[in-house]
């Protein structure tokens, strides 16, 4: 349906899942950005809007609470909405949806933010893992930013990692898909025509383990120190992918939850070690041993920071800085397609 109230031309499909008062708010925007509405002129008002497109009153205010948020329009008492500035299409309001606040997670945010620029607003919250607190955060903000980034890891029923909530994927796929980024997790159910970078958490360690192999054949058993978190829980295609390796290439193999104090290290034994706390303990309790890391004792931890490069720590990581370009490149070129991560195995001598 297209008709014209005031001067402005309204398309609004009714067959589309897009909401209506989405596409009122579209609409709109482009009317300013294509120059059919200036800085200054009059909308219509609520009412004869409502009439005109068969409408619900409350479909239409809150359409135009939305470009008020956005301050793209204005309200004068008794007078009515006007064009309140003009709209750049190259700026945007972009809301990024972190599972979890971690150093990683911020150099993915803060290399993003800078990657898309200061003409563009970016806004961060954070749902730890909670499906439902992930769906209230869009529900309240469909209509309110122009773009989403989203990085959906959440936890089951069990306080164990999932990729996948069914109500989830139905929310998301409200958000029209040129608006949409995934981060860091795949999910299938999405389809192939979205913006996603992500890490292949299975094969990601596997390959960098294949990448290691020769410096982990004079240890006799590799042992993943892979946290129980409740609260933040990991992905468990980590741990399927060390024990695929270490089935592949026949190496003993043991995982634990945590690095416990007073651990009965062995010579010859290799960690792969995911959290920095149990890094901390695992090297200081080789040091009290007197074993030498690289040698009596493996050490390789899982993502990568500038203390551990500082500090020689050998490493399994992905391009956290890579992820945040990668995002902003897709949301700036309106690119929809499926990109893995660069993920490497970097030799630091502490294997």
């Amino acid at each position: 349906m297209t008709l014209v109230a005031e001067g402005l031309l309204l398309q609004i499909d009714s067959k589309s899942r897009i909401p209506k008062y989405q596409q009122i708010v579209d609409s709109i925007i482009k009317n300013i950005e294509n120059g059919y509405l200036k800085v200054g002129e009059k909308l219509p008002s609520i009412n004869d809007i409502s009439e005109e497109y068969y409408l619900s009153r409350d479909t239409v205010v809150r359409a135009y609470n939305l470009l008020r948020e956005k301050k793209i329009i204005t309200s004068v008492v008794s007078k009515g909405f006007y064009v309140n500035k003009a709209v750049n299409s190259s700026n945007s309001r972009i809301l990024f949806i972190l599972n979890k606040l971690s150093n990683y997670k911020l150099e993915i945010y803060n290399t993003f933010v800078n990657s898309m620029g200061s003409d563009n607003q970016v806004d961060l919250r954070v749902y730890h893992c909670d499906p439902q607190l992930l769906i209230n955060i869009l529900e309240e903000n469909m209509g309110a930013y122009d773009n989403f980034v989203i990085m959906p890891h959440f936890k089951d029923q069990k306080s164990g990692h999932t990729n996948y909530d069914k109500e989830v994927i139905s929310c998301l796929k409200k958000i029209p898909k040129g608006r949409l980024v995934i981060m860091d997790n795949y999910l299938p159910e999405m389809g192939d025509n979205i913006a996603c970078i992500y890490q292949d958490f299975k094969m990601d360690i596997y390959r960098a383990l294949e990448e290691a192999k020769d410096q982990l054949k004079k240890y006799d058993k590799l042992i993943l120190a892979f946290p129980n978190n409740p609260i933040y829980p990991y992905p468990k295609e980590i741990k399927q992918g060390f024990l695929n390796f270490c089935n592949t290439y026949h190496f003993d193999a043991e995982v634990l939850d945590k690095i416990y104090p007073d651990m009965e290290l062995q010579k010859k034994d290799a960690y792969i070690v995911i959290d920095e706390n149990d890094l901390v303990s695992l090297v200081k309790q080789t040091r009290d041993m007197k074993y030498q890391i690289g040698k009596d004792i493996g050490v390789v931890s899982y993502n990568d920071t500038p203390l551990k490069e500082l500090f020689d720590i050998t490493v399994i990581s992905t391009d956290f800085e890579l992820m945040g370009e990668s995002a902003a490149y897709m949301i700036k070129k309106h690119k929809q397609e499926v990109v893995p991560n660069i993920f490497s195995f970097i030799d630091r001598g502490s294997l």
